[in-house]
């Protein structure tokens, strides 16, 4: 697939647009997406014949508020659903890039995590469970208590949506597609675990998560919303700043796999490893918004160059290392080699100094586009 900034702009257009995942939703969903894609957003007008530049710029964009809302209501949708059929008490959460508004594809999965009410698990040295406030310990285990309620989940959304696909091959979620619907969504068995900072905090950021791995017949915890607070909050101090630079990588890298490149490192993990850039870079975004380019590729940079610190990186819930595999580098320096061109590519749409070079400097790059003001 080519590798031309063009086509690199119209296949930003197609992602965010929806247009690229036309054969996962409803028909009468289709129809609002083509008709939709049909009209120009705002950053496709902000850099005229400056293409390398117009792509950096969309490609930090949140995806149009409409899309966000019907993947919301989509996945409330099937929370609805699941609701009416399934036994016992069930709570339903999101988690991933949509809550967190990093996601970008108009067309993104969701992530409904379907949560045991009457099951759960706790950190034995927490204070809750020192003040006995817990009841007595029962003989159902995670495993058995996920891997039914996964089997219900399965009849129930073949029950729900007839004419929507079922696929139930991923190890984690049951992902619904198709039919009736105007978003897939993948639906995770799940149950609560109490940590000791949940069980002294009682905020629900503080609480863990526990996922059936089906392929496995094991469990696995996670902590989405703790994730999603420190994130919200890092992105609220740079006025935007942070989700930016995320939604650039993650552009970026669906550009590279688009062209036959493999990138060997997770949403989650660019998520995390932007967390860490400098904040402050960052917030300059909000007046010279290329700025958020030239931290994006300094940091990326730095972090290839200086691998031992990037090995202490921790991720923003604390539950393990960024870089826990060594595979992970080699994702990171495909991905910011590709960081490297596009600054010197947008460097030489801004600087008619830097234009006689074929590849300028990165530092030269950088302050090229700090203080380019686009409109």
């Amino acid at each position: 697939m080519s590798n031309s900034i063009n086509d690199r702009i119209d296949r930003l257009r197609s992602r965010r647009s929806g247009m690229d995942r036309t054969s996962v939703i409803a028909m009468d969903a289709k129809d609002f997406i083509v008709n939709r894609s049909l009209a120009q957003e705002t950053w496709e007008r902000r850099a005229k014949d400056k293409p390398n530049t117009t792509f950096a710029l969309g490609a930090m964009q949140e995806v149009d508020p409409t899309y966000t809302r019907i993947s919301l209501e989509t996945a409330e949708r099937v929370s609805n659903q699941l609701a009416r059929r399934l036994t016992g008490n069930m709570e339903f959460e999101l988690q991933g890039s949509v809550p967190l508004n990093v996601h970008i594809r108009g067309v993104s999965d969701v992530d409904l995590l379907a949560l045991e009410g009457d099951f759960h698990t706790y950190d034995s040295r927490g204070a809750m469970s020192r003040t006995g406030q817990y009841i007595s310990p029962t003989s159902r285990t995670s495993v058995g208590v996920l891997t039914a309620r996964r089997a219900e989940i399965i009849r129930s959304l073949r029950e729900a949506f007839p004419a929507a696909h079922v696929d139930t091959s991923g190890a984690k979620a049951v992902k619904l597609s198709g039919g009736s619907l105007a978003r897939p969504v993948d639906v995770v068995p799940s149950h609560w675990h109490d940590t000791i900072d949940y069980q002294a905090s009682r905020q629900k950021h503080d609480r863990a998560v526990t996922i059936l791995d089906a392929q496995k017949n094991s469990t696995l915890e996670n902590w989405p919303f703790l994730h999603i607070k420190k994130v919200r909050e890092r992105c609220e101090s740079t006025a935007g700043g942070l989700r930016k630079s995320i939604r650039l990588c993650k552009n970026l890298k669906a550009e590279l796999e688009a062209e036959g490149q493999s990138v060997s490192i997770s949403s989650f993990d660019i998520a995390s490893i932007m967390y860490h850039a400098n904040m402050a870079n960052l917030t300059v975004g909000s007046f010279y918004e290329l700025a958020i380019l030239a931290e994006t590729q300094r940091y990326l940079d730095y972090l290839w160059a200086n691998k031992d610190q990037a090995r202490r990186l921790i991720v923003p819930d604390g539950s393990r290392f960024i870089f826990d595999a060594e595979e992970k580098f080699t994702g990171l320096l495909h991905l910011s080699v590709a960081m490297d061109k596009l600054l010197q590519a947008v460097a030489k749409e801004q600087s008619y100094f830097l234009r006689q070079y074929e590849s300028p400097m990165l530092d030269a790059s950088r302050e090229a586009v700090i203080k380019a003001a686009i409109f």
